[in-house]
């Protein structure tokens, strides 16, 4: 279901404490952690703590919740001093979304070219 813990996602074993991370910041809702296969100087992950596959399935049942993650994304930017950044949310597997679990990329620290590769 749809907001709920599922034991075979990584990033729900994250937000429980059974996988570390390297937190970066930490809300009610979100959790901000550094990618371990960072793509740019900066490369955080913002998840929100309920589970949800994508970012569409999040936008459409819990949009509060959307907005926090989005939200957080300025935070980890600020945070990390960044003047200018990306914000990437990938859906589907055909799109590069390797997790089922709904996450923002926060990229910085170098040029980022357009479009992406």
């Amino acid at each position: 279901m749809a907001g709920e813990p599922q034991d075979d996602c990584l990033f729900c074993k994250i937000v429980a404490g059974q996988i570390p991370a390297t937190v970066v910041r930490e809300t009610d809702t979100t959790v901000a952690f550094r990618d371990i296969n960072p793509q740019a100087p900066t490369h955080v992950l913002v998840i929100p703590k309920a589970h949800y596959p994508n970012a569409a399935a999040l936008a459409a049942g819990a949009p509060e919740l959307a907005a926090d993650v989005l939200r957080e994304t300025q935070a980890v930017a600020d945070d990390e001093k960044l003047d200018s950044y990306r914000v990437v949310l990938n859906t589907g597997g055909g799109a590069g979304q390797t997790v089922f679990h709904a996450h923002a990329h926060v990229l910085g620290g170098r040029g980022l070219q357009w479009p992406p590769g």
